[in-house]
């Protein structure tokens, strides 16, 4: 079946000023002879353009750029492997690998002596230069960092709906009027395709494994467990790249509105009844026996797309760096996703500092924080995760607890976290204030209000709360709030419609007792 256009692409580069001797890499090894053929097509490049004018942006695109015209290179190692050592084990993006031979966690390294071959001053223009464009595909605010994200992947086997660009949201009310602050904002990374910031990251994973289907690797298709949002991501750029995706969810865990788009996305659900630190355990065992590529944050491609919404933090701010940056955390990819966006722009020279991070958990999953009340210094110790209405970050072994230790170690870090009343509370006064979002949200700003109480946070601090995911997704949650209709919930900000007559007067009567409750007082 052939891909629509809008999500497959052409090559397409800017020219280096100073171009450099070319880095050879490293030529992948594959020991499985398991033969794919993959679903997807692209045009062909063969025809002239003069007989066939260009009629979408992917051909547009490959007109203008058929070579690639950098030198710029990433691989996997250990992470947090010393960069500086020859001899260190390392892999080509190209090969299917999860761990290190140790079983620790792998990270993309990129070649940073090429990068720095270019000033800050190069990539901030660069890149501002590609937002708001439609050039495929540095429409995307992934791919318009390509260069720092996977910079030798041909465009033609990117698979984006040209996410991130989210919007950078200035929360002057809540931020006045509940926590006396004059410069909080809210980086809506869920108003994204898919409703959360997953697709960041996703639109990485899936365009590596569109090349490597293209390669005849052994990938048949992309699995993953879930709570949610990162089977959706999985389940839409798989169906736009005409790829199987596979799904383990935890079965009655998740809202409906999480479950229907990987249904209607047309991905293979699993229901399964445990939670998700049991679906993780399946689906690595799986993927360790069929040609499936697991795509959870394991895999640190997927780290590499989440990293620029760091760097476009710093871009919406005109390459001012804030305060404080505010991230929910479950499996713990996303804090080290933020760190290492930061980190690349100060040691590229596009920043001279980088903020303080706060990983924010729920009370209920919170893994992190005790060790980290702890001082860090006893062994991590997962928890059984329980019930909590930020669904997403019920994660009580999370995979990237070494990645997020270390991002908070480096940053100055801290963590807390946030109880079930005190997260949908503040969920609530934001939704009251214009904002309709998630309870993770809701984790992180009642996560700031505790930061702020204890003076940690000043009133002038430049704070910046991410959303991970849109509040549709979590209608259900909302309506039980305003019912009141949550067990051991005081509900306290509930706002539920008035049962009034269908009689003019009834109705006279109720507005009256409403509008002068909202009359200021002298």
């Amino acid at each position: 079946m052939a891909s629509s256009s809008l999500f497959q692409s052409s090559h397409l580069s800017l020219k280096p000023q100073n171009p450099t001797s070319l880095h050879p890499s490293t030529k992948p090894h594959f020991a499985t002879t398991i033969k794919c053929v993959s679903t997807s097509t692209s045009p062909s490049s063969s025809s002239s353009s003069s007989d066939h004018p260009p009629h979408n942006i992917r051909d547009e695109a490959r007109r203008h750029n058929t070579t690639h015209s950098h030198h710029f290179s990433a691989r996997y190692v250990p992470f947090n492997a010393d960069p500086s050592s020859s001899a260190a084990e390392s892999y080509s993006l190209d090969e299917i690998v999860y761990r290190s031979n140790s079983g620790g966690l792998l990270d993309v390294q990129h070649d940073m002596a090429a990068l720095k071959n270019y000033d800050g001053k190069y990539w901030r223009d660069l890149f501002d230069s590609r937002i708001g464009k439609t050039t495929w595909p540095y429409g995307s605010g992934v791919w318009s960092k390509k260069e720092w994200v996977l910079p030798e992947i041909d465009s033609d086997d990117i698979v984006s709906a040209f996410e991130g660009n989210s919007n950078l949201f200035w929360a002057e009310r809540y931020g006045k009027q509940f926590l006396s602050m004059n410069d909080l904002w809210v980086k809506h990374c869920g108003i994204s395709h898919t409703g959360s910031f997953k697709d960041l990251g996703m639109t990485v994973l899936v365009s590596q494994v569109n090349r490597l289907r293209k390669m005849k690797r052994p990938v048949v298709g992309v699995g993953c467990a879930s709570t949610g949002d990162t089977s959706a991501a999985l389940s839409a750029y798989c169906a736009a790249a005409g790829i199987p995706s596979i799904v383990f969810l935890p079965a009655n865990r998740i809202s409906l509105a999480q479950l229907v788009q990987p249904i209607a996305n047309g991905a293979f659900v699993l229901s399964i009844d445990t939670d998700f630190d049991g679906c993780m355990q399946l689906i690595r065992e799986v993927t360790a026996e069929l040609p499936i590529y697991l795509a959870n944050s394991l895999n640190s491609l997927r780290l590499e797309g989440q990293k620029t919404a760091a760097i476009e933090i710093l871009q919406q701010f005109d390459w001012e760096v804030p305060d404080w940056v505010i991230v929910p955390g479950g499996n713990l990819g996303n804090i080290y996703a933020f760190y290492k966006g930061f980190h690349m722009c100060k040691e590229l020279g596009l920043v001279d500092k980088i903020p303080r991070l706060v990983c924010a958990q729920a009370a209920n999953a919170n893994p992190l924080y005790l060790h980290y009340k702890s001082g860090w210094d006893q062994e991590f110790k997962p928890v059984k995760a329980h019930t909590t209405f930020a669904s997403a970050i019920q994660i009580g072994d999370p995979v990237s607890i070494d990645r997020a230790v270390y991002a908070l170690k480096k940053s100055n870090g801290i963590v807390e976290e946030a109880s079930e009343q005190e997260l949908m509370d503040a969920m609530a006064q934001a939704d009251s204030t214009g904002m309709f979002i998630c309870p993770h949200t809701g984790v992180a700003l009642a996560a700031l209000i505790k930061l702020r109480n204890q003076g940690i946070i000043g009133t002038n601090d430049r704070t910046v709360v991410v959303s991970t995911a849109h509040g549709l997704k979590f209608t259900q949650s909302k309506i039980d709030y305003h019912s009141n209709d949550i067990k051991d919930l005081a509900c306290k900000y509930a706002n539920p419609p008035v049962q009034v007559k269908a009689d003019f007067g009834s109705v006279m009567d109720v507005l009256k007792k409403y509008l002068l409750s909202k009359v200021p007082k002298n």
